[in-house]
Order: structure tokens, then sequence, then C-alpha cells
């Protein structure tokens, strides 16, 4: 199962870098787990930092802003901060549940990197507030909005169309602050063609 998470790592310069993360969880890790993989492209800012400093933390989060905020980064200002208990590294101060993680195995051969994470400890900060589908819309539009690249503009605009719905009947207004920002993104990225 893929979980939609944030992960805080350190750059070379004790610089946090806060980044949407899609880990591949046990499918029975409703409460507790003890592995993940993470499988950041090679050429991220993630990537460069779990090579060189193999420790980060992954944030179970309800904060669709800064999901978006962190998909199409930097994050700056950066949210309220806590020290790691058990690593070199950050928790969101405001993330549902936080796990410290120390990558223990790598696989480099292909365009995304296969890092096996085991959990070294494990944060219970606040209860999760759940979700809406206007925060499902804006994960779905996050992750659009990092793949402008890959997908034709119409087809982007098309789904941010289908999206918008979503938001106008259920959002709040972190949600619709969030989806803006992503449409503007989008918008910069991707202009739509003049055909």
């Amino acid at each position: 199962m893929i979980l939609e998470g944030i992960v805080t790592t350190l750059g070379a310069d004790d610089r946090v870098n806060v980044a949407p993360m899609g880990p591949v969880v046990p499918d029975d890790a409703r409460e507790c787990w003890q592995t993940f993989e993470l499988r950041p492209f090679n050429t991220s800012q993630t990537a460069a930092n779990l090579l060189a400093h193999p420790e980060g933390v992954l944030h179970v989060h309800d904060d669709v802003l800064l999901l978006a905020q962190a998909a199409i980064g930097p994050v700056e200002p950066l949210p309220t901060l806590l020290p790691a208990s058990k690593i070199r590294g950050w928790l969101l101060a405001d993330a549902c549940r936080a796990l410290e993680f120390r990558i223990v195995a790598c696989d480099d051969s292909k365009p995304r990197l296969r890092l096996r994470a085991e959990v070294v400890h494990t944060h219970r900060l606040r209860d999760f507030f759940g979700l809406n589908r206007a925060m499902f819309a804006v994960v779905e539009a996050a992750i659009l909005a990092t793949r402008t690249h890959l997908i034709p503009p119409e087809d982007i605009a098309a789904d941010f169309r289908r999206l918008a719905v979503l938001i106008d009947k259920t959002g709040g207004p972190r949600e619709r602050a969030a989806f803006e920002l992503l449409q503007q993104h989008v918008r910069l990225a991707a202009p739509p063609s003049n055909s």
C-alpha cells in the first residue's frame, strides 16, 4: 500500500528539506510498522539528502496546504519543527504521527531509487482530523502539479476542472488556498497551447 505523507531530510548544509512522498508501507501498517520503502527520483533533493545522510522523518499529516507547498517547493518559511529523538533530523510539530527512520538498503539501478527504511522511533503528536473530498482533490492536484513535464497541459487542465468541483463543494480555506497555489504553479509551468 502507498501512503501519502511528508518527509523531512537534512541537506549537507543541515538545511531541512520538506517533500511529499508516497512510501510503500506494509498492508497492516495502520497502527505501527517497522519498515517501509521510499522511491524518490534520483534527481530529487530528498534522494541527494538521504544518500548523503541516510536518516529522516516520515510524517502522517492532514494539512494539504503544507503538502501542496512541499510538492512545488521549497517550503518557506518552514513550519514549526521539533528535534528528532533518535536520529539527526526534524519533525513537523503539527503532524499527526512522525516516524524517525534510517535507510538500511539502497537500489539505485533505476531513475527512482528504492530505499528501504527502518523505523527507529515513532511519535504520536495529535489526533488525525480526517480527510474530506477536497483534501483528496488537493492531493491529486499536487501530484499533477509535479508531472507538468510528463502530462499534456490540456489533460492537466481537464483534471483540474474536475477537481475544482470537489474543492468548491467540500473545501475549507486551507484546501482552497492549496488548490489555488497548485493552479498557479500549473499555469506557470505548463501554459495552454495556442492552437
